[in-house]
This record gives C-alpha cells, structure tokens and sequence, in this order.
C-alpha cells in the first residue's frame, strides 16, 4: 500500500514538496485556499480536500507549508477538532517561536504530535530537492519520518528538542538576509564598471567570493528578471521580521542585517512585492543612477 500524506499549503514551496513526494510513489492528499493552486497539483497527482480536517481524518502525517502565523494557528485548531486518531503534524512553515509553541501545544492537547522542521532553501531549490531539514522535537518520529523527508530534500537534521529547527532556521536566514544584498550590491558594482553581468556572474561563481545564494539569484539581477519568484519580496518581509523580533528577544546585535532593512523596504515600495527577492538589485540600480 502506498503511504499516505497529507499537505496543508501548496504555494511555492509547498506545491513542489507535493510534486517531488508524487513523482517519489507517495499517495500525497492535499488543501489550499487558492483554487488555482489546488486545481494545479490536482493535475500533478495530488488529491485535493476541502479543508485540513478532511485531510487529518484521511492520513497519518500533515504538513503544514503555510505563510502567516494565522493560518498556521487556524490550520491546528482545525486539526484538533478533527476528531482524528492521533497524528504526527510537521510543522515546516518558518513562523517565530512563540507561535510554534502555540500549534504545539493545541495539537498535543488532542492527542497529536508535532514536529518543528522549518526548511532552507528557495522555491527553485525545492523543485529539485535541493533542500535542507532542520528537524526538532520527538526524535523517534523524525527518524521514522526520514523516507518521507528524502522524497522532498537532499538531508535532514534532528537538532534536538522541539523550537531548536526555527532557531536553526533564524541563523541560515539571516546569512541570505545579508548574503542577497550583498549578491546585488557586488552585481551593481561590477555592471556599473562596465563588465558584462554575465561574466560577473560566472566569474563570481567560480571563486572565493560566492555564496549559494549569489549562484541562485545573481543570474536574474543579471538578466533584471525576477519573476518567477522562488521566494516573493512580501513573504521575506514576515521571516525578516521573525529574525529580528528573535535577535532583540535575546539582545544579540545584528548590524548587517539591519543594514539590509531599507533596502528590502524600498523594494517593497517601489513595486516589488510580488517579485523574487533578488529584486533588491533594482533598488541598488537606481541608487547607483543605473
């Protein structure tokens, strides 16, 4: 029989883990707001619910890939009140702690467990499994869970008890936070001088200066593309705002990426909010009268 799964939230990232887990040979059942989307994976094999309790009731495993605190919390309060057998519930959306806490503690209430397992990796990344797991909490589950991690990423993780994933996940984004400014500000200075972007691009790559993130999204500074987005402008400012509410909490000092503040601001206000992240380059053009 095939193993069975359940997906709350087929956006960007959680349509391609529903993909990747299809393509895999796992029965993926699936619920998302978004028509569209839903009528998408529903062509791609997923089998589509009305809502996450349906899905509970259905599968022994749910995973949540949802945008905003709200939407997590209402999707757990829907779990519970299910009336589902115990179920073990990853949470993969990148939220602050105090809202994991919260799903974890109206899930464990009715019986199910939870898993914190926010993910690294762009929404490109995630159509080619090129993802990484940073898995906390019951370490029995995240072990027998493991055949269902690799359907969708490259590794896993179990950083120990439940919260430790989101505070793993606070330190990788704060280095793309920096690392993507940091991508368009060398793309800027190099096209500004009068090399070609694509050189910069390739040449960058091959040295000392690269980064994962420069060799994502410096080829579409270079080609000032930014759609599709692999992570949208709008959705970065939420995780932006997590990182930094999460470095105050502990008075750990964050210059660089408070320095890269404005700039995601002013993407935001000069029309990119739909767009990749990388967008940040634009902002960085018109400074330099580009």
């Amino acid at each position: 029989m095939q193993e069975k799964l359940g997906i709350v939230g087929l956006g960007i990232m959680g349509g391609a883990m529903a993909r990747n887990l299809v393509a895999a040979g796992w029965q993926v059942l699936g619920h998302d707001i978004d028509a569209k989307r839903c009528s998408e994976l529903q062509e791609a094999g997923v089998a589509i619910r009305p809502d996450a309790a349906a899905l509970a009731r259905e599968v022994p495993v749910l995973l949540l890939s949802l945008p905003s605190p709200a939407a997590a919390l209402a999707t757990a309060r829907a779990i519970a009140a299910s009336g589902a057998e115990r179920r073990i519930v990853i949470e993969a959306s990148t939220l602050a702690l105090k809202d994991k806490l919260a799903i974890e503690a109206e899930l464990r209430a009715a019986g199910h467990v939870v898993l914190d397992c926010p993910i690294s990796g762009t929404g490109a990344q995630a159509v080619t499994k090129d993802l990484v797991i940073y898995a906390s909490g019951d370490s029995q589950s995240i072990e027998a869970l493991r055949p269902l991690f690799f359907g969708f990423s490259r590794a896993v993780h179990d950083v120990g008890a439940f919260g430790n994933g989101s505070r793993m996940k606070f330190v990788a984004n704060l280095l793309v936070a920096i690392h993507n400014v940091a991508s368009a500000e060398a793309m800027v200075l190099g096209v500004k001088s009068g090399l070609d972007p694509r050189q910069v691009v390739e040449l960058v790559a091959s040295g000392a200066g690269t980064s994962r993130v420069f060799e994502l999204r410096a080829p579409m500074m270079a080609a000032r593309h930014y759609q599709p987005a692999s992570m949208r402008m709008e959705i970065w400012q939420k995780d932006m705002a997590v990182i930094g509410q999460f470095a105050a909490e502990l008075g750990c000092p964050t210059p660089l990426l408070s320095a890269t503040l404005p700039i995601y601001a002013s993407a935001m206000a000069t029309g990119h909010a739909a767009d990749d992240t990388a967008a940040v380059c634009a902002v960085l053009e018109a400074m330099a009268g580009m």
